[in-house]
């Protein structure tokens, strides 16, 4: 998804919990058909682990003959991560790729030295309108990998581990994650994992990774003792166990991995360790020296900004 101008995520309220770094409550903004809420990154906190952005989209309802129209756009230095709840997006990027996001696939799009690609709601659910909502994130890539080719990599729900015990649901998206490893392949150490809690029941939040979030999509839950209201994105300090407790049913986004090596610039749709790679992608997108999407006749001028 392209990167939209947006209300700056606020600090929220830490209480008690010790292993508790930051809460930051996501801001919303309507963006034409549906809303938006950005938890990262923010001016306190740019990434966790490799998260350097992160939206909630939705929920929205579309009704027919309304849709999603996000026209072709570029990316570098950078992997994008579409997870949905509910709905549909057909996605087109430069390397050729063209399918129908569904929800609990993983998509991972990595931009390396340049991808451009859109974002659609398919005819059908264009025609008979349709429930759209999920998470859009990006992870930035190790300096060594920024360059990198384009890919994509898409894997269907049903090949995504699963971890269902009384009242407790959860898929592991990407990384090690109660006991299961994704399939999915990543460019550094990162998790990533949709979790589904009934009121009163519990999931770990291990110390296996350097860098840890919980983001509450839905819902409430405990730690320590005090309660979250969702949506919210709790950042948590190295090192500690955390037990994470549904206050009222709740849908949960686990995320994190190993810290990066620096922080990253990021402009627009460009994520890079180098200002001067920035600006030559600024120059690449607007000379058109990225390759087109097949079957988009559109696309997003650079912002003047």
């Amino acid at each position: 998804m392209s990167w939209m101008p947006d209300k700056e995520p606020e600090p929220g309220d830490r209480k008690s919990c010790d292993a508790l770094e930051f809460a930051i409550v996501p801001r919303a903004r309507d963006i034409g058909n549906f809303e938006v809420r950005r938890a990262l990154p923010q001016a306190k906190r740019q990434m966790v682990g490799p998260f350097i952005f992160l939206d909630q989209m939705g929920p929205a309802a579309m009704p027919a003959g309304i849709g999603m129209d996000v026209r072709p756009h570029p990316h570098i230095g950078l992997s994008t991560v579409t997870y949905l709840f509910e709905g549909a997006i057909m996605h087109r990027d430069s390397e050729g790729n063209a399918l129908e996001i569904l929800p609990g696939a993983m998509n991972l799009m990595t931009a390396g030295r340049g991808i451009a690609h859109s974002e659609r709601t398919p005819d059908a659910q264009r025609k008979s309108g349709q429930r759209l909502s999920g998470m859009q994130s990006w992870v930035a890539l190790p300096k060594a990998l920024e360059e990198t080719d384009p890919g994509f990599q898409h894997y269907p729900a049903e090949s995504l581990p699963m971890v269902t015990d009384d009242g407790v649901t959860a898929r592991v998206i990407a990384g090690d994650m109660f006991g299961k490893r994704s399939p999915v392949t990543t460019l550094s150490d990162w998790f990533y994992a949709d979790v589904m809690l009934e009121a009163g029941k519990s999931v770990p939040l291990d110390a296996d990774y350097e860098e840890r979030a919980i983001y509450v999509a839905d819902g409430s839950v405990e730690i320590a003792g005090d309660v979250f209201e969702g949506p919210q994105l709790l950042i948590f300090r190295p090192g500690d166990r955390i037990t994470v407790k549904a206050a009222s049913p709740a849908r949960l986004m686990l995320l994190g991995g190993a810290a990066m090596e620096g922080s990253r610039y990021i402009w627009w749709n460009f994520v890079s360790s180098s200002k001067e790679r920035i600006e030559q992608a600024k120059e690449d997108w607007v000379q058109k020296r990225f390759r087109e999407v097949p079957g988009e006749t559109e696309f997003i001028p650079l912002p003047e900004r």
